[in-house]
């Protein structure tokens, strides 16, 4: 048995665990859970705790390495956020979160200037107006930018306060809308149509490399760090055990949903341009064709309003009360612009009803059940787009992380796509984390043979349409 530590980073908790590995079965133990939240600045800026994140990061990991025996560590994380290194190779200014308001600006000013089609055309990557692409060039002109020698992306960010070296893991590199998802590098035509100056963007590398050792912090010195998929749903992707990928779709479902397909080559049609669609980069030269649509932040949204507002609710909770509920039907958009923003989101749920002459939810149970209903339908609307432009004919969908233990919307999305949908895992994040390490350690021989340990590794459950 060989043991692997993961450092999984989402938008409001990380964990680190033990993945312990042998040629038949991946167990994973969870040593250490913290949540986080963005902070806000009085001028309008969001900005994560990194103190917070990086002192929580070192804590899971000691503790880890107190009861094992680690080959490597590997870290993933949301996408598309960074930090700005100095000349002194120190982290310069805050880092800034990608629901900044202020990134809808340079989104439009960008855009305009180039052009969606040219953006599109190397990148093949869905244009949401917090791409690091678009907070760089936002960026630009602060004194952190003015004066940095490169950017990092949060799990290369931390690879680098490990080890201290700067390099830039590609599956998360693709989602900067920065990158040429054909040739697998940097865009370099398109960075300077942007006016971002070029030495900030460092080597790339793939799943898999070994970035460097730990220096610097007594109790993990000398273990081996690997890039992983470091951007999180490419681990998550690397994590599930497909039977026939050509007829099966995935749902990632957490915070955010990604509603996607696993295929061999990016597809940049105009059906995918038109459907926004995003090919991001995966393990062994895969790529993802998928859409992001707003997942259970919605519903975390309401949670924590309503806990503000002095009414705890459970999820679980909400779930009996949306099955009492379940007869109500209004939909809502999860993507519309208004829900963008954390605060206020029973209220913002009821104006969207209000300016479209919908019946606005009023109980708890309603809106759960009008969410998860509305979520439903967002699915089946993108894995249409997905499976035009790719020419899948999908018949199974398997829903992923933590939203997978959700039996309500997992027969919702059953019913409404109509498709069959097998859940789990639940933590397909830390297995694909793991199993990146595992295989370029040799423990495991290549991608499909780490998902059929995986497939070993837990228990699914099936949802058929009624």
């Amino acid at each position: 048995m060989a043991d692997f530590l993961a450092v999984d980073l989402g938008a409001t908790s990380g964990r680190v665990a033990i993945g312990r590995v042998t040629r038949n079965m991946i167990e994973l133990e969870i040593v250490h859970r913290f949540e986080h939240e963005v902070v806000a600045k009085v001028d309008g800026s969001l900005l994560w705790n990194w103190g917070l994140i990086f002192s929580e990061v070192l804590r899971g990991l000691q503790m880890a390495k107190a009861i094992s025996n680690p080959i490597s560590l590997a870290v993933d994380s949301w996408a598309v956020d960074f930090g700005f290194i100095n000349a002194n190779g120190l982290l310069q200014g805050p880092v800034h979160a990608y629901r900044d308001p202020r990134n809808e600006i340079a989104f439009q000013s960008l855009t305009a200037k180039i052009g969606r089609a040219r953006i599109y055309a190397t990148t093949g990557i869905q244009f949401l107006p917090f791409n690091t692409i678009y907070q760089l060039f936002r960026s630009k002109e602060t004194e952190a930018a003015k004066t940095a020698k490169s950017f990092l992306l949060i799990p290369d960010l931390l690879n680098y306060l490990l080890t201290g070296v700067a390099s830039t893991e590609v599956t998360n590199a693709s989602s900067t809308q920065v990158l040429n998802t054909h040739t697998r590098t940097w865009d370099l035509e398109l960075i300077g149509l942007a006016g971002i100056r070029e030495s900030l963007f460092t080597q790339l590398h793939e799943p898999g490399t070994h970035i460097g050792v730990v220096k610097g912090y007594p109790e993990l010195n000398g273990i081996s760090v690997i890039a992983t998929a470091s951007h999180d749903t490419a681990a998550a992707i690397a994590g599930i055990p497909f039977s026939d990928r050509t007829r099966e779709a995935y749902i990632s479902s957490g915070t955010w949903s990604l509603v996607g397909v696993e295929v061999d080559s990016p597809v940049t049609t105009d059906a995918a341009f038109s459907a926004n669609l995003s090919n991001e980069l995966g393990v062994d030269g895969t790529v993802r064709v998928l859409k992001n649509v707003t997942g259970m932040w919605l519903l975390e949204e309401c949670r924590r309003a309503w806990r503000e507002d002095g009414e705890e609710y459970s999820t679980s909770e909400l779930l009996s009360l949306a099955e009492v509920d379940s007869t109500f039907e209004t939909l809502i958009d999860p993507n519309d612009q208004l829900f963008a923003a954390p605060g206020g989101m029973p209220a913002r749920i009821v104006k969207y009803c209000q300016d479209r002459n919908l019946l606005p939810p009023q109980r708890p149970g309603e809106f759960t059940f009008c969410i998860l209903h509305s979520l439903a339908h967002a699915y089946k609307k993108t894995l249409t787009e997905v499976a035009l432009a790719t020419d899948l004919e999908i018949e199974t969908i398997h829903i992923l992380g933590g939203g997978s233990q959700n039996d309500l919307l997992n027969q919702l999305t059953a019913n409404v796509c109509n498709k069959i949908v097998k859940t789990g895992p639940v933590e397909a994040t830390l297995f694909g984390n793991i199993a990146v390490q595992a295989i370029s350690a040799g423990i495991l021989q290549n991608l499909d043979s780490a998902r059929q340990v995986i497939g070993r590794s837990f228990t699914s459950k099936i949802f058929t349409p009624l």
